[in-house]
């Protein structure tokens, strides 16, 4: 599921991947809106799925960190405000989420665009953040 949804730099919010063309994109806001528009292959875009957190021994995807809050924030939307919470808040958070981040390379603002991130999509009806294993087999054996 991560895999189409799309991060992209200088626009606010989370993009779903609707549509490929030569040297564009069609997507479309995940938030109530809806809106679809196109972006060029000089707008930086990356996917959820490519993402990874750092921890004191390597990195942990998005979908797994993403899943970890869902179930701290029992599949509801996070209750930390991200805008008004302090630093040390926002690092408890984590921690409790996260035990073993890397607290020199995870910026509080990486753990703001986190729950930001979270929030849309769990607002939005986007609850699986892990693929099942069986498709995860499936792609293997392919």
């Amino acid at each position: 599921m991560l895999k189409t949804i799309l991060a992209i730099s200088g626009k606010p919010g989370l993009y779903k991947l609707v549509s490929q063309a030569r040297n564009m994109l069609i997507v479309e806001s995940v938030s109530a809106d809806k809106k679809r528009m196109p972006v060029y292959g000089s707008d930086k875009v990356i996917s959820l799925g490519d993402i990874a957190m750092y921890t004191d021994a390597d990195e942990v995807p998005l979908g797994e960190v993403l899943e970890s809050v869902r179930q701290k924030a029992n599949g509801e939307q996070v209750s930390i405000d991200y805008k008004k919470a302090s630093a040390e808040e926002l690092n408890a958070f984590m921690a409790e989420v996260l035990p073993n981040y890397d607290r020199d390379r995870v910026h509080t603002s990486d753990i703001k665009k986190l729950i930001q991130w979270y929030n849309l999509l769990v607002a939005n009806g986007e609850t699986e953040f892990v693929e099942k294993k069986e498709e995860q087999e499936e792609e293997a054996g392919e």
